[in-house]
């Protein structure tokens, strides 16, 4: 496998994944799929960091979806296990018990718009083109995307974005609530740090519940997802973090939380 094609880094609890293939858009191959499951399987129980930011090398691109080249040569078998493995990724990524948000640099295409839909939020830059193109090649969506588009922006749009197989720009994204929101290419991870740092300050079990509550309670009835939510705030309640949040609010300084 090659090392480089996945890069990371550390800073101030945010960790940065690049998917490094910039000289064929950031296309996932399986070589990409096993690192990046790796190192998010890897950051699930890494103590100190606390988001994780995913984007894409380069100018063009955030991900241009499935490496077709390889996709040639794979057979039949092949091809269900990468469907199989990158489905199963991204929805770790989505079930991930820290928030994930997408860099969104470039183009974002088939299995890179997926990728995208696995995070929490996304931000893209003002050259962001963002697509679920799978039909014009005579498939579907296999990563998550018929299921996560129509929840992020609704039934009648999603299935128009997907019939169609249609491309939109920053500014449509925007409008239509696939993006949170938008800025220059040069500010694009600036913003994203700043967003992250933001959630820094947070509680991490607070943040870990929250996306849990809101994650599972969506998939059910308001009576059942009120039930996950008061389950999910019964965890916070014997922390050490809450008291120390409590205790800063009255000494009028910033909490100092350490996810205990």
């Amino acid at each position: 496998m090659n090392d480089n094609v996945l890069l990371a880094e550390e800073e101030d609890g945010i960790a940065i994944l690049t998917l490094n293939r910039p000289d064929i858009m950031n296309a996932i191959n399986f070589s990409l799929l096993h690192a990046l499951k790796e190192k998010i399987e890897n950051l699930r129980v890494k103590q100190g960091i606390r988001v994780i930011i995913i984007t894409g090398a380069g100018e063009k691109a955030f991900c241009a979806g499935a490496d077709l080249k390889e996709r040639a040569l794979l057979d039949d078998r092949q091809v269900k296990e990468f469907i199989f493995t990158i489905r199963d990724l991204f929805t770790s990524i989505a079930l991930l018990n820290k928030p994930v948000i997408a860099a969104i640099n470039g183009v974002a295409l088939g299995g890179g718009a997926e990728l995208s839909l696995a995070c929490d939020i996304r931000i893209a830059s003002m050259n962001a083109s963002m697509g679920l193109t799978e039909t014009r090649l005579a498939i579907i969506p296999g990563a998550g995307g018929t299921q996560r588009l129509p929840r992020l922006i609704g039934c009648g749009k999603a299935k128009e974005l997907i019939f169609t197989g249609r491309r939109i720009e920053a500014q449509e994204a925007l409008q239509i609530g696939l993006v949170n929101s938008i800025c220059s290419q040069d500010d694009l991870l600036d913003e994203c740090k700043k967003m992250a740092a933001m959630i820094c300050e947070t509680g991490p079990i607070a943040i870990e519940q929250a996306k849990y509550a809101i994650n599972y309670g969506l998939e059910t009835d308001i009576h059942t997802g009120l039930a996950i939510e008061s389950n999910a705030y019964w965890v916070t309640i014997p922390t050490e973090d809450r008291l120390e949040g409590i205790a800063a609010f009255r000494e009028k300084r910033k909490p100092v939380y350490k996810g205990r």
